[in-house]
């Protein structure tokens, strides 16, 4: 009967265990990390085997273990950034500054409902800014100077009311800056070095996308 017992007992913790190792945000960051370089070893640490990604360094986490804040800036990273970042529900801050991340900003980084500061600036990603990302209604900080993005401002950043810093400098933008919601607030540096970038936007008299 004890040895059935401690068998018992054995499985339980193995399931246990097994149960607590698949651990959605230490899968998602894991899955981040197998997609790029990192020359530094700055992820050296971000073991898949532990129970949660909070003892990682460059992590942060909530009194639940809930990853709160990605800090990866200025550290000489490269590769594509991936839709698993959009699987991070809880993060406030997300800091890739200052790197070599290239292609397209992930439109499920618009699945970050608690962000409130995305700092992707001084890299080499190219394309459109989501429209996604005007789902961040607790957003703001958005900096994505220094980049290569393409195409228009989306509309849908105009509803992001709590929107304090946004930064499109030196990029490859076109169309006109709308006028409405934060936009007014933030200063012509915001947009400079956009060659076919223009503003304010004539609502009603052309088309967002004008000159894209």
């Amino acid at each position: 009967m004890a040895s059935d017992l401690r068998l018992f007992l054995l499985l339980l913790l193995l399931t246990v265990s097994t149960a607590f190792s698949t651990n959605p945000e230490g899968e998602a960051l894991h899955a981040l990390r197998s997609r790029i370089k990192d020359p530094k070893n700055v992820l050296q640490s971000w073991d898949p085997t532990l129970v949660n990604p909070c003892t990682w360094f460059h992590v942060t986490c909530d009194d639940h273990n809930r990853v709160i804040r990605l800090d990866l800036g200025n550290s000489n990273i490269s590769g594509p950034l991936g839709p698993e970042l959009g699987r991070l529900e809880h993060l406030q801050y997300l800091e890739l500054y200052r790197n070599n991340f290239e292609g397209k900003i992930p439109k499920e980084l618009g699945n970050l409902k608690n962000l409130i500061s995305m700092d992707l600036y001084g890299n080499r990603l190219e394309g459109e800014i989501p429209k996604s990302l005007g789902n961040l209604k607790s957003l703001r900080f958005l900096r994505l100077n220094n980049n290569h993005l393409t195409g228009s401002i989306p509309r849908e950043l105009a509803s992001l009311s709590n929107l304090r810093v946004f930064d499109v400098s030196n990029n490859d933008l076109c169309g006109t800056i709308p006028i409405d919601g934060p936009f007014p607030t933030f200063p012509y540096q915001s947009y400079e070095n956009n060659n076919r970038l223009t503003g304010p936007e004539l609502q009603g008299l052309v088309s967002y996308d004008n000159g894209c």
